[in-house]
């Protein structure tokens, strides 16, 4: 059995003119809510493994304060950014089968996707949201549609 942690980066900053998206950084709302969404899965005893971030500011910004929360080191996955439920999924699959509780950061759609294609739940899935999936699999390559069900989605509005 395996945890896996989908996670939409924090809300961004639309206001800079002539930033590319990806190099989009997070407004007040983002630097607020990722940190104490990062205090949350620790004060609850959630001890991630790995965090896997798309390289974009936004998220790499959001996983960063995972990463501070919990001691461990951000990998970047360049794939993550705008990746579809399938791209996302298979980031998953590469995860090394020591680590069994693990975070992707990302964008929707394709988070929304992936929790859906994984679980079955269609759910709302706002910024600096998290989706905890338990996924039963013994190796993280096992990991294909349907083979997790949702425990829990955790939103910033949750902890207001």
């Amino acid at each position: 059995m395996k945890t896996l942690l989908l996670a939409r980066h924090a809300k961004s900053d639309w206001g800079i003119h002539g930033l590319s998206d990806h190099d989009r950084p997070l407004n007040g709302r983002g630097r607020r809510d990722a940190p104490m969404m990062a205090q949350r899965l620790a004060n609850e005893g959630l001890r991630l493994g790995r965090i896997v971030s798309s390289t974009a500011v936004r998220a790499r910004s959001t996983a960063d304060e995972y990463a501070a929360a919990h001691g461990i080191p951000v990998v970047e996955e360049a794939a993550l950014y705008a990746a579809s439920a399938r791209t996302i999924l298979e980031v998953a699959s590469a995860i090394p089968d020591d680590i069994d509780v693990a975070m992707l950061v990302g964008h929707n759609p394709g988070m929304h996707d992936a929790v859906a294609e994984l679980t079955g739940a269609f759910v709302e899935f706002p910024t600096c949201a998290i989706a905890e999936c338990a996924v039963d699999v013994g190796s993280w390559a096992e990991l294909i549609e349907g083979s997790g069900r949702m425990l829990r989605l955790r939103m910033p509005r949750d902890g207001e």
